[in-house]
Parts: C-alpha cells; sequence; structure tokens
C-alpha cells in the first residue's frame, strides 16, 4: 500500500471528523434558533432576514423553478413535525456524519447503524453517538427507525438490499441521498417495497460541506424528490428532512435528473475534466521549456485562487472583467474554440451515464475484493504526477499555508 495514498484516504475521514461536535457534558449547539442567548442584535437581523424569505418561484435565465427556504420551517415547527420520528442514519461516511450531525443539532431524534465494531463504529462513538443509545448495528437501527436514511455508499446499498429490504416494514420512510440505487435498479438490484415512501434529499456537495455550511450558519443547496408517495406527504416530508440535515434552500428534481446529473458533473467539470485539462496544460508548458512553479501558477493556482472564487462569488463575466484587456480578448476569443472541442466528449460522457454505462463500471470496481487497494493505487499515481509535486511546494510559500 502506497503510504501516501493510504494517508489520502485516511485524510479525508480526518477531515470531516474535524468539524464534528465536540464531546462535552454540554454539546456544542450549532443551529442558529437553538443556541443560548443565540437572538443577538446581528443574529436577530439573520432571523428577520430568513423569515422574509419561504417557498417562491424564480426565475433562472428564463425557467420558473420552485424553491425552498427554511424561513418555512423554523426549529418549534421542524421539531413538531418529527416528534414521534426516529431518524435511522444507515452508514456513517461522508454524508452520513454531516447529515447526522446536522440533524441531531436540529434537535431531531437521530440513530446510525453501522456495522458493529468497525471503522465507521468507532468513528461514530467518537462523535458522541452512544452504543445501545444512539449507535446500533444495521438492522437494529432500521427496526427502530421510521425514517430510514440509506446513506450507504452506492455499492454497499446493492451489496446489502437483499438483507435490508425485508426490514423496511410498511408506515416507514425511505430515504436516498442519491438516486443511483433506485434507478439503475437493473443493475442494483435495489427495488422499494411498494408500501412506503420513498424520498431523496441531495446536499450539492460533500459530507464534510454540508457540516461546515451549517455551522457557518449557512446551510447547503439541495435537491428534492419523491420515487413514491404511499402517504400523500412525501414531498413535504422530503422538504422537512432537507431542512433538518443542514440544507439553506432546496429544489426539486427528480431521481433520474439528480442522478444523471451527478455522475455527469463527476465525470466532467467537477472532478474527470478539470483534472484532465489541468493535466493537459501544464504539460505542454512543460514541453515547451516553462518551469514545474510557472507551469502550475498558471495552471492551477491562479484558477483555485484568484479567478474561480471571482466566479463563484459575481459570475463568469465579472472575473474576466476583473482581468486585463488582453486576458479578456485571448479568453473571449478561445472559449468558443475549448466548447466545440470538448461538447462531443461531454455528450458521449452524458450517453455513457444514461445508459447505465458508468454505473456498471462503479459497481463492478467499487465490490472488488482489491478495491481500496486498486484505489490507492490509482490515487498515489495522481499524487505522484509533476503537476502535483510541484503543486505541494507552490502551497507551502503561501502565506497561510499549513501543514497537513
Amino acid at each position: 500500500m502506497s503510504a501516501v495514498a493510504s494517508r489520502s484516504i485516511r485524510g479525508l475521514r480526518v477531515a470531516a471528523r474535524s468539524v464534528a461536535i465536540p464531546k462535552t457534558s454540554a454539546q456544542r449547539c450549532y443551529s442558529l434558533l437553538t443556541r443560548p442567548g443565540a437572538v443577538t442584535s446581528s443574529s436577530a437581523k439573520l432571523v428577520t432576514s430568513q423569515a422574509a424569505r419561504g417557498i417562491k418561484t424564480l426565475d433562472f435565465a428564463g425557467t420558473k423553478e420552485v424553491v425552498y427556504e427554511r424561513a418555512d420551517w423554523p426549529l418549534p415547527k421542524l421539531q413538531e413535525y418529527f416528534k414521534n420520528d426516529t431518524l435511522a442514519m444507515i452508514g456513517y461516511g461522508s454524508q452520513g456524519h454531516g447529515q447526522g450531525l446536522n440533524a441531531r443539532d436540529n434537535g431531531m431524534n437521530v440513530i446510525v447503524g453501522v456495522r458493529e465494531g468497525g471503522e465507521s463504529w468507532k468513528l461514530a462513538q467518537e462523535d458522541g453517538w452512544v452504543p445501545g443509545e444512539t449507535l446500533f448495528p444495521i438492522e437494529e437501527a432500521i427496526n427502530k427507525g421510521t425514517i430510514i436514511m440509506n446513506l450507504l455508499s452506492d455499492a454497499a446499498q446493492s451489496a446489502t438490499w437483499p438483507e435490508l429490504k425485508p426490514l423496511i416494514t410498511k408506515g416507514k420512510t425511505l430515504y436516498f441521498s442519491h438516486g443511483f440505487s433506485i434507478v439503475f435498479k437493473e443493475d442494483t438490484k435495489v427495488i422499494p417495497p411498494t408500501d412506503v415512501d420513498v424520498i431523496l434529499v441531495a446536499p450539492k456537495g460533500s459530507g464534510k460541506t454540508v457540516r461546515t455550511l451549517f455551522k457557518e450558519g449557512r446551510g447547503i443547496n439541495s435537491s428534492i424528490a419523491v420515487w413514491q408517495d404511499v402517504t400523500g406527504k412525501a414531498q413535504e416530508k422530503a422538504i422537512a428532512l432537507g431542512i433538518a440535515v443542514g440544507s439553506g434552500y432546496l429544489y426539486e428534481t427528480t431521481f433520474e435528473k439528480e442522478v444523471y446529473s451527478d455522475l455527469y458533473g463527476e465525470r466532467g467539470v467537477l472532478m474527470g475534466g478539470i483534472q484532465g485539462m489541468f493535466k493537459a496544460q501544464y504539460e505542454v508548458l512543460r514541453a515547451n521549456g516553462h518551469s514545474p512553479s510557472e507551469a502550475f501558477n498558471e495552471t492551477v493556482e491562479e484558477a483555485t485562487q484568484s479567478l474561480f472564487p471571482l466566479i463563484g462569488q459575481h459570475g463568469m463575466d465579472y472575473m474576466y472583467a476583473a482581468c486585463s484587456t488582453t486576458a479578456r480578448r485571448g479568453a473571449l476569443d478561445w472559449a468558443p474554440v475549448f466548447e466545440k472541442a470538448n461538447k462531443p466528449v461531454f455528450e458521449a460522457l452524458y450517453k455513457s451515464v444514461r445508459d447505465g454505462t458508468e454505473t456498471r463500471k462503479s459497481l463492478e470496481f467499487n465490490n472488488r475484493s482489491t478495491y481500496r487497494k486498486d484505489l490507492e493505487r490509482e490515487l498515489a499515481e495522481i499524487d505522484d504526477q509533476e503537476i502535483w509535486k510541484a503543486g505541494k511546494t507552490v502551497r507551502s510559500l503561501r502565506p497561510d499555508y499549513k501543514q497537513s
């Protein structure tokens, strides 16, 4: 096993735990409206501002969409709504950690179900979940829960479904944060019982981000969907749960659209595409005599530290306007060239997602007995690329650099 790859995998879990609730007799509460003395002059303004915002129809570039905001679900209403429910968080990976702690902070009755004695069991204990009280083996947690939040990995959901399905009895609600298992049921074999509500709340970010944004009082944006509505209240339940787990606002989608867009985005500009483009630009600069530091700065550092934040805060046109006239002219000329070159790749990618090819690849790889070893090898290969070796040195020169 590569030490670097092992450190990368472990680092994700450590980073997520770094934002957990401290284990003290009086647990710190990050939910704005439940903090002692929370309504100060500044927070009162925030509460007032939120109260003025609720369900609304907004114009997204000419298309009308309904948006739900947390002001419609103040904590007393949220807690009253779920007073007879037990949220059984099945799995304690990235999303289980973030959503579980947020729901607990919001006063929900939450329990965690994971394999007893495993790594997730130990991590849950470190976050204050107590065996026999709020931490149980998976089967016991499902039996105790009324809302079964299946946050196991996609591969694990498929592998464990034959044992879990009989436990999802009439009257319970089945909750997912990804449409993968349900939409690609021919491959996953995950077919829910016909007598339960099946809903989705999909935060648009990692579990760590779900937690940190909640602690900052902001909340992440999430999508909601209903696969099966037995009670007639499935959508309302999805909206309320979205707020309970830390969403700032929610928008409607379907299970199909959520999984198609999610798999497509991850393989495209969010992860796969950006790594491929960074590496290609860097290698051309190096082949033309530029030093590693210069190539990295002109490819990654300026993008992530200077330009991308401007896009996130104000939009692409603002970022263009903030740059030199020469930079603007070149970007405006070359953007259509890149669009034309990349669009066929994106079209092929979406087709591969839609027809299930990406699902089958994922299930095959993630169900291998050598899964962790194979993944660590591939991540180690990325870590060993010159571009990212150079990046470590460049990052160490930042004034706010902290050794990790």
